[in-house]
């Protein structure tokens, strides 16, 4: 196990380089980048948009008027949008702020290298250093994602194990009722409903409109801050978790009802086996390995895409939100880094399922297989 632990190690290397290569390759190619971005302020409406640059000193610039052209601009600013009739040398000091004065292949491998010693840089537009922002917006991601997973998994196992024991009974179809209706109400819709119901004064007025914490979270005893904290998250919970408890629920329900008609349960049931050893002492392991094998996806999904619109609707600023603000102001900085970071994470929890894949079923061997 220790060496094909290693081999996967190793392999998260090149599959990083090709995820970060593929997706720099891209950006290249997509218009509306940072130097845009910046243009289209400073030619528009925005009159604050040189200070988003440079820490807000117009002198970061070289003292150059960006409202006065000088030289053959044709070459240079052909290049940007909306570039026409700004001096060419202040389109330079711009470009030399976002570090695009380097050629590309020189900005890939140089930004490589400081994402392997988790060093994100700053962010173009915020000011502040990428993991810092990470790290205020983590909590948020954290607490929806790990709770979201736990109530997932936690109810939806053992209502798939009891729905496939009972299976075609009164229990089983009114269960199965419940789950596809909730699985049918879209996320957002339910977050809204359960908004109205009861977080307004139209009904009941008892859970916070918005925020992971209240105002006064440091003032209060821990027993207080435990509280407070799942009073917080009570409806964005239920608004991720009921649509997330259908799949887990019929996957593990039609697994198990694969495994038990499978002839080894007939055998163990023939030498005398209580149901209870049978369903978990041989069945659970064999048909617990497709769920694991979803695990990854599930609560990467969970943690870092399907908490956008939840984000948003109950107002908690996560990694979510920071990573769809990211790509709209095209800043690369907060793109790269997160995308970084996500992959790092699925690839590092691929590993985590593979062995507990053998966990489960110790007759699983890792060790002789080809990665």
């Amino acid at each position: 196990m220790t060496a094909y632990i290693i081999r996967r190690l190793l392999l998260i290397i090149p599959t990083l380089l090709g995820i970060m290569a593929l997706t720099f390759v891209i950006i290249q190619f997509a218009p509306g980048g940072p130097v845009e971005q910046v243009i289209a302020q400073l030619t528009g409406t925005d009159v604050d948009a040189s200070t988003r640059v440079g820490g807000g000193n117009q002198g970061d610039f070289g003292g150059a008027n960006p409202s006065t052209q000088t030289g053959d601009t044709s070459q240079l600013n052909s290049k940007y949008r909306g570039a026409q009739g700004l001096d060419p040398e202040f389109i330079k000091e711009i470009e030399k702020q976002f570090g695009f004065d380097k050629p590309p292949l020189e900005r890939f491998f140089l930004m490589i290298w400081n994402y392997a010693r988790f060093d994100f840089g700053d962010s173009y537009f915020q000011d502040r250093a990428v993991v810092d922002l990470i790290l205020e917006k983590l909590p948020v991601s954290i607490s929806l994602g790990l709770w979201v997973t736990l109530l997932s998994y936690g109810i939806s196992i053992p209502l798939g194990i009891r729905k496939a024991i009972s299976d075609g009974s009164k229990f089983d179809l009114w269960t199965s009722a419940i789950i596809i209706v909730g699985y049918a109400i879209p996320g957002f819709l339910l977050a809204v409903l359960l908004i109205v119901l009861f977080a307004s004064d139209n009904f009941m007025n008892i859970f916070p409109l918005r925020g992971l914490v209240s105002e006064n979270f440091e003032e209060m005893s821990w027993f207080e801050k435990i509280g407070d904290y799942f009073w917080h998250l009570t409806l964005p919970l239920i608004a991720m978790s009921v649509s997330a408890f259908a799949t887990t629920t019929f996957l593990t329900k039609n697994s198990f009802l694969d495994e038990i008609k499978k002839q080894y349960v007939t055998t163990a049931r023939a030498k005398g086996l209580s149901e209870q050893r049978v369903l978990y002492g041989h069945v659970f392991r064999n048909a617990m390995l497709i769920i694991i094998a979803g695990f990854p996806a599930a609560i990467l999904s969970v943690f870092f895409t399907g908490s956008i619109l939840i984000e948003t609707i109950f107002s908690l600023d996560g990694l979510g939100q920071l990573s769809f603000r990211a790509i709209f102001q095209r800043d690369y900085p907060i793109v790269f880094a997160t995308l970084y970071i996500f992959s790092l994470m699925g690839l590092v929890v691929n590993l985590l399922s593979d062995l507990t894949y053998s966990i489960v079923d110790p007759r699983i061997d890792f060790e002789s297989r080809e990665v």
